[in-house]
């Protein structure tokens, strides 16, 4: 039967505009706040190419993997214990592991609570919060950095990476903390600026920032863990369902089971280019499919996305030697890694792409 070409116009453009519907929201599973039950399925019932487990298991013994976990819209599909510790013995589900610059990102979460709660301001001195005489700058120079700067690694301060540099970048030390250019006109990975956010946190909320991470997050959405000073640097230390916990909060927006935890204006912002120096940095997040990154401890820019092998909606926390929370939303994915060293960088750039180079070979839509 022919139709009229009327009826056939309506059909073109009625399948175009369901070509252009935005997808469904996926239905989110959350485990149970002060529970150890988990929901799980099998990688076989997702479709799933399960012959190829064997290969990646290969792969997590010899990069010194002690944990992965690997969430499908919140239900277990792969979580798998290697290895040992010092002390407990065999790494389990209980076991505790640091997340390293992973941590960045709860940091950054935490950032944005305070400022749903008006405690913070992005656009405030940093000096409002931390006293005047933080850095060894002139009162100037250190009025125009913002903790929007801390945030995006932008404070111009000198991140001693250059040949010659004796300096150490995670020291909070005023005399640590010297101009090295305009805040926002350089952006470098320092890890001193980033500490201080610790102590920006404690002012504005009156509250210690272990005592607000508990409050504001830990206890809302069932994780464990804490910050712990580790030489100069303060390190989050969890189990890995915690870290995927926190993942899952991360994968649906910073809202828990229908309660908002991260506030979804500011959470938008944090997966989003921060700058438009380093394309795949958000605020303390890292964001792949940019048409550039840059690395720790250089100025270089590479034309290339983050991590090739992974999604492009992907947003990753990574910390040295390679722990990892990978999230994509468009595919309802969460990964979580801890383990040993990668390999010794800062953010394992290059071990979170061949961890995606065998996730690809099971994972099939």
């Amino acid at each position: 039967m022919k139709l009229p070409i009327a009826c056939l116009l309506i059909l073109i453009v009625t399948s175009c505009n369901k070509k252009n519907d935005p997808a469904p929201e996926m239905e989110l599973y959350f485990p149970p706040v002060g529970a150890g039950t988990w929901e799980s399925v099998t990688p076989a019932s997702l479709g799933w190419n399960e012959s190829k487990m064997p290969e990646l298991d290969a792969f997590l013994a010899s990069s010194n993997t002690r944990a992965l976990l690997v969430l499908k819209d919140g239900k277990i599909v792969i979580e798998k214990y290697l290895g040992t510790q010092l002390i407990s013995g065999a790494f389990t589900a209980s076991s505790n592991w640091y997340w390293a610059s992973a941590g960045k990102t709860l940091t950054s979460s935490v950032v944005g609570i305070a400022i749903g709660q008006g405690q913070i301001d992005l656009s405030a001195k940093s000096s409002d919060y931390l006293g005047t005489g933080w850095t060894s700058l002139t009162l100037t120079q250190e009025n125009k950095i913002t903790v929007r700067h801390q945030l995006t690694m932008t404070t111009g301060l000198d991140d001693y990476s250059e040949p010659g540099d004796t300096g150490n970048k995670d020291c909070t030390d005023p005399a640590c903390l010297i101009y090295k250019a305009d805040p926002g006109t350089r952006w470098a990975y320092h890890n001193g600026p980033y500490t201080l956010l610790d102590d920006v946190i404690a002012e504005a909320t009156g509250s210690t920032l272990n005592a607000y991470v508990e409050e504001k997050i830990l206890n809302k959405i069932g994780m464990d863990g804490s910050y712990l000073q580790v030489d100069l640097n303060n390190i989050f230390f969890s189990t890995p369902r915690s870290m995927a916990r926190f993942g899952l909060l991360l994968l649906n927006k910073g809202n828990w089971n229908g309660e908002v935890i991260i506030p979804e204006s500011y959470f938008n912002q944090m997966i989003m280019p921060s700058q438009s120096l380093n394309l795949s940095y958000g605020y303390l997040t890292w964001l792949n499919g940019k048409a550039s990154f840059m690395t720790p401890g250089s100025q270089a820019i590479f034309p290339s996305e983050l991590t090739p092998n992974a999604p492009n909606d992907m947003f990753a926390a990574m910390g040295k030697d390679g722990q990892i929370i990978n999230v994509v939303p468009g595919k309802g994915l969460v990964v979580i890694r801890m383990g040993e060293s990668t390999g010794g960088l800062l953010v394992p750039f290059t071990f979170q792409n061949d961890l995606w180079e065998q996730l690809n070979k099971i994972i099939v839509d």
